[in-house]
């Protein structure tokens, strides 16, 4: 009897060892099922509102046009630039856009067109070729408000891509320092109201991926009310170089 009893509950516990095993089998796949079913569902939303380019910083050699007779650049003149644009997509595909932001430029003008004060009033004169001086520029620090028009062939899958971009650039002056260096010694000047306050110009950029070529063409004059011997001082800026488009 007991035998019978021991043998009826292994058959038990099989049994129900079985319908366990079964059951969780059925669990796992309906589970499976489901689960595809949910991800058959499931769309993949593409970012829509991808944006391109938001902080740019270049690097440019500025020349200087209508220049007075007798002014030459004789050293590398510089512009670094750097800032930040809001971009703002206009078609379905993005790849057309308007952008402004704000950003910072520095530059320096090496050339021989000595900057001296007379008074409070700020006095200037071509360097003679044979006078011995170790350093003549002026420099301007300047905020820059960009309003551009850009071309691209982005996608949201990819940040490498050709671009075209272009528009007008307006500049504020916030300082300016002239330096006149020889063996007398050092004569600066800061603050000089004969500069233009106020400053734009048309440029372009254009590239592939994150490094472009970059020009511009200044439309005002750097001085304002400068001259020489009564002649005004109506130079113009050129600048080319490189600017870098960065996320």
């Amino acid at each position: 009897m007991n035998m019978v009893k021991t043998k009826i509950n292994q058959s038990l516990g099989k049994s129900t060892t079985l319908r366990l095993f079964f059951s969780w089998v059925l669990l796992m796949s309906v589970s499976a099922v489901f689960s595809q079913e949910i991800e058959e569902n499931i769309e993949v939303k593409v970012d829509s509102l991808y944006r391109e380019d938001q902080f740019y910083f270049g690097f440019t050699y500025n020349s200087l046009l209508q220049k007075p007779a007798g002014l030459n650049q004789d050293k590398f003149s510089t512009e670094i630039s750097a800032g930040f644009l809001r971009d703002m997509p206009i078609n379905k595909d993005r790849t057309i856009a308007i952008a402004s932001g704000l950003g910072f430029s520095y530059n320096n003008y090496i050339q021989n067109l000595a900057i001296s004060r007379i008074g409070e009033k700020p006095s200037y004169a071509i360097i003679d070729p044979g006078s011995a001086y170790s350093k003549n520029k002026f420099s301007q620090l300047l905020v820059d408000v960009p309003i551009e028009f850009r071309w691209r062939t982005s996608t949201y899958e990819s940040y490498k891509f050709w671009r075209i971009y272009g528009g007008l650039k307006f500049s504020y002056l916030l300082m300016d320092r002239s330096v006149f260096t020889d063996d007398q010694g050092k004569v600066p000047v800061s603050g000089n109201k004969d500069f233009n306050k106020i400053l734009y110009g048309a440029y372009a950029s254009a590239g592939y991926n994150t490094i472009n070529v970059y020009i511009y063409y200044g439309l005002t004059p750097i001085f304002k009310t400068a001259a020489i011997d009564g002649d005004k001082i109506a130079m113009k800026s050129l600048k080319i170089g490189v600017i870098f488009y960065i996320l």
